[in-house]
């Protein structure tokens, strides 16, 4: 597999034992992660962009977290209405979603 250009992680709350419970999970944090799957698979990002579900970042205030590397942008109280956003913005035009940072 190739380095991504960019790796985006959301919070699922995932825990240690597999379980999905918390903040980010009660707020729709699952759907999140598979929107940006299916806009990732749509726009035909799959060699250039990588998504994980993550554990919890500890600022469950803001969830749902989503952070985009190498830039280290974070995002908070992100929708599914916001990924094609971030992805549209962020990923293919390398422009920071201001509204949602953290």
């Amino acid at each position: 597999m190739l380095k991504p250009k960019y790796h985006i992680f959301v919070c699922t709350s995932c825990r240690i034992n597999g379980q999905q419970k918390g903040y980010c999970h009660t707020k729709g944090s699952v759907d999140i992660t598979t929107k940006f799957m299916e806009e990732i698979e749509d726009r035909d990002l799959g060699g250039e962009v990588m998504i994980t579900n993550t554990g919890c970042f500890g600022i469950c205030n803001d969830g749902p977290i989503v952070v985009v590397y190498p830039q280290g942008v974070w995002y908070g109280a992100v929708s599914e209405d916001d990924v094609e956003e971030i992805i549209e913005s962020h990923i293919e035009n390398g422009k920071i979603v201001k509204r949602l940072l953290i």
